[in-house]
């Protein structure tokens, strides 16, 4: 009889709020960081949120709150996220930490995690911890930000960025998407598809924010691609051509590519690898299936395939995958 595993300590997570924080923002590390169990209901991470200076924080709503810890949570995090705030100050004006700021910054250990939310991006580049990586922000701030901080490889289109030890998000709810990410990464699919579901969020969100930037209205009697992209859902496992999607949309192939991109920010090639390399993690974490088997059931049809692209999304080969997040119940 083998005696039950001693669990490990949760993660932890400190939370750096500064003044003019976004509540919305502030309350995803909590929500989705915090609704992460193992199989025995334990938590999987431990968040705290700290400032800089604890007391009164404002926000951009009509009321503040109040933080008891200070940078000293910042000492022992294995993870520090850093929300959005729209008072950056000298951050978002020079490019440049407060002195609390910096304080707080010198006593985080080397090699923790940093994260950061929407503009939060801010705060790590001014740190410079992003110089010659790349980075994403909220695509209204975009722009700026490349004008402040020239060295950071800023990509507009992504809802997050994932430079191993240091992630960004794009702008509010991507927040979500990011955290959801950190819980599949740290602890695969099973866990962060739970806490979606508990959250009523999707596990994984199509496109990136260029979906979200402001374009002409659309005529609203036009037709969607969204039948097709569920008819597709279905089929993942066979070869899925252009035109058949064009043909279940009613569409030419050239008006259902555009409007694609339009729905979903990326191409239906970029939509279908996608979902085919979801489909992959999935059944690489959750059956014993085969590796050639999971390649034909995920629509990559060869091993060779599925290894290329698996590769190329994730940096790993689908065996050093399955053998990182398999769970044996």
């Amino acid at each position: 009889m083998s005696t039950p595993a001693v669990a490990a300590r949760p993660h932890r997570v400190a939370v750096l709020v500064l003044d003019g924080l976004i509540p919305f923002e502030l309350g995803i590390p909590a929500r989705i960081l915090g609704g992460a169990r193992d199989a025995y209901g334990e938590r999987l991470y431990s968040v705290r949120t700290c400032a800089a200076v604890p007391g009164r924080i404002r926000t951009d709503a009509d009321f503040t709150v109040n933080i008891e810890h200070g940078p000293e949570e910042l000492a022992t995090a294995d993870t520090v996220v850093v929300p959005a705030s729209h008072e950056l100050g000298p951050v978002f004006e020079e490019g440049r930490l407060t002195a609390p700021l910096e304080r707080a910054f010198s006593v985080i250990r080397p090699g923790t995690r940093m994260v950061s939310i929407c503009t939060g991006s801010y705060v790590l580049a001014a740190a410079g911890l992003l110089d010659g990586r790349p980075a994403t922000t909220h695509w209204k701030n975009v722009e700026h930000f490349q004008r402040l901080f020239p060295r950071v490889r800023v990509n507009a289109d992504v809802l997050f960025v994932d430079d191993g030890d240091v992630l960004t998000s794009a702008g509010v709810a991507s927040g979500i998407d990011l955290c959801l990410h950190l819980v599949r990464r740290d602890h695969g699919a099973a866990v962060a598809n739970d806490v979606a579901r508990g959250t009523v969020v999707p596990p994984h969100r199509d496109g990136g924010q260029a979906q979200y930037v402001r374009r002409p209205v659309p005529d609203t009697q036009l037709a969607s691609t969204s039948a097709a992209r569920a008819w597709a859902l279905e089929r993942l496992e066979q070869p899925l051509t252009l035109r058949e999607l064009a043909e279940r949309s009613s569409m030419s192939v050239r008006t259902f590519t555009r409007r694609f991109r339009d729905e979903t920010g990326v191409s239906p090639g970029q939509w279908l690898v996608r979902q085919r390399v979801e489909r992959a993690r999935q059944l690489l974490e959750s059956s014993e299936l085969p590796v050639d088997r999971v390649a034909r059931e995920a629509g990559f049809g060869t091993s060779a395939s599925m290894r290329m692209h698996l590769q190329a999304v994730l940096g790993v080969s689908p065996t050093a995958y399955r053998r990182t997040f398999r769970t044996d119940e």
